[in-house]
């Protein structure tokens, strides 16, 4: 198209007029069953009538109300909201606008709070696409290329699981945390490492949960060190792993929770949330933001924590999650090709790799999407490394049978893009 930027890469060709529930519809008015949800945003599904309608309500009122000035009086309403449902010790919350910009309060705040500077990140990570979120973010190299030099006193430890070039089983629990503690006492030591930030579940890395051992381990190792625990939980957070937050699974309480993509149903907003000890450490003016705390995200993250506990969305994400997997699991039993499947609620990675010598394989990866696209009109997506991960996050409204839809547009795809 013309005068736009053609720095945006394109999944498909679609321009698309309207959304509805788990489906968009392109100028043709051809329906596509959605299982990207906007990249795990649309988790109320596209345009949720009460998302809709609060949204259009709230604008009549306020359209930007900014917190500097004066205080919209349902910011109290939304932190109550958050407060209910985030994990203990979590009562404080900090609002702007994207993943990335979450990313850079949290680190902001975490060094603040312990006056200390390093922040480890962990192999496979996408923290996002601001300097400082660059720097974090290890998944591949496109991410970075051509940007360094990036900020400054990031180390990257091993994520357990994270493949290896030639495919096979990737790192195992201890040789990550025996190289975390390498790490400690080789390179940023305890009394200069402010965070650790980690995702629960690797997203472009992957689609790769981590252990609940390991994530029990690094909470052991903050706590024993005054380190700052950060839970990135855009991606996963709102339901997506079948829990409210996936770090619920481990049973573990971050310091700082880092929230954004389905908080608001695709209206852009985002969050952090830690204890009002640590924020109120936070030095009055050294953060903030124009857009954050918009009136219309707060009214939409409002009304998409209503839908998702009143629709029972996060139950149905842990049911619709295990059909999807035991339905690719019985793919993969009949299609070598068909690597490795890590689940965990709506958040489904299926590792496509050469029948013969197991190694990942991109070229086929993008053939089985294409067909699901073209001939199935369902769009997914790849991810991780070496681009041989199609990930599965439909939106947590997804159907039975919509999943369905899927697993047999997948079976279809397999068998189309066999070699002959």
């Amino acid at each position: 198209m013309a005068h736009l930027a053609p720095v945006w890469s394109k999944l498909t060709p679609l321009t698309v007029v309207r959304g509805e529930g788990a489906f968009i519809f392109d100028t043709e008015g051809t329906s596509y069953l959605d299982a990207t949800s906007g990249i795990a945003v649309t988790s109320t599904g596209h345009s949720h009538p009460k998302v809709a309608k609060a949204i259009a309500e709230q604008a009549q009122q306020f359209i930007h109300a900014q917190v500097n000035i004066y205080t919209h009086y349902r910011l109290q309403e939304l932190a109550d909201r958050l407060e209910a449902i985030t994990p203990e010790g979590i009562d404080t919350f900090f609002f702007s606008n994207s993943g990335a910009e979450a990313t850079e309060a949290a680190v902001k705040l975490a060094r603040q709070y312990t006056k200390r500077t390093n922040i480890i990140v962990f192999q496979g990570s996408f923290h996002g696409r601001t300097a400082q979120a660059m720097a974090m973010t290890t998944s591949r190299t496109g991410y970075r290329a051509g940007y360094q030099p990036l900020p400054a006193g990031i180390f990257v430890s091993l994520f357990p699981g994270f493949p290896r070039v030639g495919g096979g089983d990737g790192v195992g629990f201890n040789e990550a945390i025996d190289y975390l503690d390498y790490l400690l006492a080789a390179q940023t030591a305890p009394s200069e490492t402010a965070a650790m930030v980690i995702e629960p579940v690797l997203g472009e890395g992957g689609y790769i949960p981590a252990p609940v051992e390991f994530l029990q381990a690094i909470r052991e190792r903050c706590t024993r060190h005054g380190i700052l625990l950060v839970a990135d939980e855009v991606q996963t957070g709102f339901g997506r792993t079948g829990k409210m937050f996936a770090v619920e699974h481990s049973g573990v309480n971050p310091d700082i929770l880092v929230m954004a993509k389905g908080i608001a149903s695709g209206f852009p907003f985002s969050a952090i949330g830690s204890s009002h000890d640590i924020m109120k450490e936070w030095t009055v003016g050294s953060h903030g933001g124009t857009y954050g705390a918009n009136p219309i995200g707060v009214a939409a993250a409002i009304a998409t924590i209503d839908v998702i506990n009143d629709e029972g969305l996060v139950d149905n994400a842990a049911k619709r999650g295990a059909q999807l997997t035991a339905g690719l699991r019985k793919v993969a039993e009949t299609h070598k090709e068909v690597g490795a499947i890590r689940a965990l609620g709506l958040m489904v990675g299926v590792e496509i790799v050469d029948p013969i010598t197991g190694a990942p394989d991109a070229t086929r990866t993008a053939a089985i999407l294409g067909e699901l696209f073209a001939r199935h009109h369902i769009i997914a997506m790849s991810a991780g490394t070496f681009g041989n991960i199609i990930r599965w996050m439909p939106p947590l409204i997804v159907t039975e049978d919509q999943i369905s839809m899927i697993l047999d547009g997948f079976l279809a795809s397999v068998e189309a893009t066999a070699r002959r």
